[in-house]
């Protein structure tokens, strides 16, 4: 279900949401398909979706939740990659804030997303192979103290 953790990282290009003009648009993660692993988790979970947002700028991912009786999960999906984290609340960015996957993310694989757990989310970017950022990546990176994998991927820079 989650990633696995044993391997190394690799940040691909646009998952901080910036990008160079000459490298044309970033790849989506569009909303009718995490919709549809939003209602199979749901539906797995035993719940109901509960809101959904789509991605607006300068925020990098989507957010829902999923209603499990009087438990709220925050879903957090990268618009730009297929990834899948869970939060402990709604937030316009994350840092180390991230839940563990509750057994029914199970659903979002199965759709062709990976799930990315607390422990690869929380992961400093020492260990992390950053080599496709930019200097300008890099800058906001430094200016807003970010330390983490999951503070890269899912933020809400400008």
């Amino acid at each position: 279900m989650a990633d696995d953790e044993s391997t190394v990282f690799r940040i691909p290009r646009g998952a901080t949401g910036f990008r160079h003009a000459k490298d044309g648009p970033l790849p989506e993660t569009g909303l009718p398909a995490f919709r549809t692993a939003l209602y199979a988790a749901a539906r797995a979970a035993g719940g109901k979706v509960g809101e959904l947002e789509e991605q607006t700028y300068p925020l990098t991912f989507h957010i829902a939740t999923v209603v499990d009786g009087a438990r709220e999960s925050v879903v957090l999906c990268h618009a730009h990659h297929p990834w899948i984290a869970f939060a402990e609340e709604r937030r316009n960015w994350y840092t180390e804030e991230f839940l563990a996957p509750p057994p029914w993310a199970r659903a979002f694989s199965d759709l062709g997303f990976t799930v990315l757990d607390r422990a690869r989310l929380i992961t400093p970017l020492s260990e992390v192979d950053t080599s496709v950022l930019t200097r300008a990546e890099w800058r906001e990176v430094r200016s807003y103290g970010i330390t983490t994998l999951g503070g890269v991927l899912f933020n809400a820079w400008d």
